[in-house]
């Protein structure tokens, strides 16, 4: 197997960012090869082949597989993100229950009501940073949508916990505290929410999230620790928060490449290619972690039981094999797309029922097609003169300015 010439690369990694993996699958000429990060050995992958590999579950588990400081950040000790096997498939199919197609659109339908009735404020305001509020307008959403009560005094500090957790993982020093701190914060809120719903003080809606999260029973008939209760719901708030990151972007793509404006106003087919492409091409969350179940070997490369492996999702993404000119944005290539669960892994790959990726990738794309149909046909607006350098080597990744909007205006 290829290996990385430094004897340590997690700094490099730290330093390239999105582009690690794949700088180096050129460099060597593969697809796969062997570093060492955090001073473990560890295989990273990349490409559609690697892809599929990586979501074998007879060969590859989750248990272990992320650095402690990603799980204690971002998703929980009791995490579906971290599970293997029964309880993984439990766990799963619990989230997929809330994740129903008439949830998903209602969830889209109170972000779209939350939007609408901001755009006043927006034009009163002059210039508005667009990450920002859409973060908010997701937060006040989502809780609506999932059971969770929350004031309207408690809005900004609710986003800006949930945006601390997901830039955590990736951050060194305070940055990365802030985010731990503020996990420590939103655990403590949804405790008491789950503990005043399963004691009848806040009945929440049939089918909600709060609801069959804290009602759901494991195998022995038991109500889950309320521990991993808590995880199970904020891994659903939080999620759904980070969805702004791509609605800038589906901004941020509706600027520079402004013809696709009245392709996309009315709602049609090309909606739907436009939000695959932003999800293609710009940079989300850039790498998965497993571990090696049991040892074999692929393709005259040999993974020993118990090694860390990274698939490059970013890097995947922009497979010259699977996307021509990947570098280029093109909507129209999802006109005929098949729906290859391993070439399109911005949320991962595999089955969404019984694998590890996203149980939220519908409502993603649900959200972000009801954001484009907002942009492009409920206000018109201007883009002032900013610093739009989306920058690979931050993780996650933003526009510098947040996206900045100037003389917001109804139109609908």
């Amino acid at each position: 197997m290829p290996t990385d010439p430094r004897p340590e690369s997690t700094l490099a990694l730290l330093r390239d960012g999105y582009r690690f993996v794949t700088d180096r699958c050129e460099r060597l000429g593969s697809d796969v090869f062997q570093t060492r990060l955090l001073l473990r050995r560890t295989v990273c992958l990349r490409g559609r082949a690697g892809a599929e590999l990586f979501y074998d579950e007879a060969l590859f588990q989750r248990a272990g597989a992320a650095p402690r400081r990603t799980q204690r950040a971002l998703f929980g000790s009791g995490g579906v993100q971290g599970l293997d096997g029964t309880v993984h498939r439990d766990r799963k199919a619990m989230l997929m229950s809330v994740l129903t197609p008439d949830a998903v659109r209602r969830l889209g339908q109170l972000f779209a009501d939350e939007w609408r009735a901001r755009i006043p404020t927006w034009e009163r305001a002059g210039r508005v940073v667009l990450y920002d509020e859409v973060g908010q307008l997701l937060t006040r959403a989502v809780c609506a949508w999932a059971g969770v009560p929350l004031a309207d005094r408690d809005v900004a500090r609710r986003t800006r916990d949930l945006h601390r957790m997901i830039e955590a993982p990736a951050a060194l020093g305070p940055r990365h505290w802030r985010g731990r701190w503020a996990r420590l914060r939103s655990e403590h809120w949804l405790a008491g929410i789950v503990d005043r719903e399963r004691v009848g003080l806040l009945p929440a809606p049939e089918g909600s999230a709060l609801r069959v999260v804290a009602e759901r029973r494991d195998a022995r008939d038991e109500l889950l620790p309320r521990r991993i209760a808590v995880d199970a719901l904020l891994n659903i708030l939080r999620p759904t928060v980070a969805v702004d990151r791509f609605v800038v972007f589906a901004a941020l793509a509706l600027h520079e490449h402004p013809r696709w404006r009245e392709r996309v106003r009315a709602g049609s087919a090309e909606t739907e290619q436009f939000v695959q492409e932003v999800r293609r091409f710009y940079p989300f969350f850039p790498v998965a972690a497993a571990r090696v179940r049991r040892s074999f070997d692929w393709r005259g490369h040999h993974f020993p039981r118990g090694r860390r492996v990274l698939l490059d999702l970013y890097g995947t993404n922009h497979h010259p094999e699977l996307w021509p000119e990947p570098g280029r944005f093109r909507p129209e290539r999802f006109a005929d797309w098949p729906g290859d669960p391993y070439a399109l892994v911005p949320q991962g790959g595999g089955d969404h029922w019984t694998g590890h990726r996203c149980a939220g990738e519908w409502l993603t794309i649900e959200l972000m097609k009801q954001a484009v149909t907002l942009l492009t046909s409920a206000m018109r607006y201007d883009v002032p003169t900013q610093d739009l350098t989306l920058s690979l080597r931050r993780i996650p990744a933003l526009p510098a300015s947040r996206f900045v909007l100037d003389g917001v205006r109804r139109t609908a």
